[in-house]
């Protein structure tokens, strides 16, 4: 788990935020991307639930709050450049807000069927 004094050594954008990948910690699946401040990664830390920010609404949200859809933290990492982190949890019900399990359930395809 990440210390105290890691969390202030992460790369915050200009609004103070950072991109957190959501990853099933059995499956390896990614199931969503969401973003952090400091606060809410602390947050975090301390309910062992995922807490995010929300760009839209700006207010603080766990999620599974409404949903009873909880991710359980397992493991957090962060990148090689200190300004993402990935977050494996243990996820109760679906990721996404559509009822899907993870927010990543749309493919797109090449009109020329392969690799060039």
């Amino acid at each position: 788990m990440l210390r105290k004094r890691e969390i202030l050594n992460l790369q915050y954008d200009a609004a103070g935020l950072i991109p957190a990948i959501i990853q099933d910690y059995k499956t390896g699946e990614v199931l969503m991307l969401a973003y952090m401040n400091k606060q809410s990664l602390k947050r975090t830390l301390k309910l062992k639930k995922a807490c995010f920010w929300s760009r839209s609404r700006k207010q603080y949200w766990v999620k599974g709050e409404s949903s009873g859809h909880f991710q359980f933290i397992k493991e957090i990492y962060y990148d090689c450049d200190a300004d993402t982190l990935l977050i494996k949890v243990r996820q109760i019900g679906a990721a996404c807000h559509t009822g899907n399990r993870s927010c990543f359930y749309r493919q797109i395809h090449s009109e020329s069927g392969g690799a060039d």
